[in-house]
C-alpha cells in the first residue's frame, strides 16, 4: 500500500503542471528554458497583469514562441 501511495505522489508531481500565477521562482526555474532571471521576469510580469491563457507568457520580456513551445504543456493559469 505505502508503495502505491508513493508511486501517486511520485506521478503527481511529476506530470503537474506549474501554475505560472502562483508559482515560485524555483518551481518556475524547473521548466525547459527558465531560468532564475526569466522566472524573475514572469513574477514581475504577473504582479501587474494576471495570466488568463497560457499564450500570455509570451508577453514576457525575454519569452518567444520557441521557449513557449518548450513548455507549453508544462504551464497552466489555474483553473484553465
Amino acid at each position: 500500500m505505502k508503495k502505491l501511495l508513493l508511486f501517486l505522489v511520485l506521478f503527481v508531481v511529476l506530470f503537474a503542471k506549474v501554475d505560472i500565477n502562483t508559482a515560485s521562482i524555483k518551481e518556475l526555474t524547473t521548466l525547459k528554458g527558465i531560468g532564475i532571471t526569466k522566472a524573475k521576469a514572469i513574477i514581475k510580469y504577473r504582479k501587474k497583469h494576471k495570466f488568463k491563457k497560457v499564450e500570455e507568457i509570451m508577453n514576457v520580456k525575454g519569452i518567444g514562441k520557441k521557449t513557449f513551445e518548450k513548455i507549453k504543456n508544462e504551464i497552466s493559469v489555474g483553473d484553465e
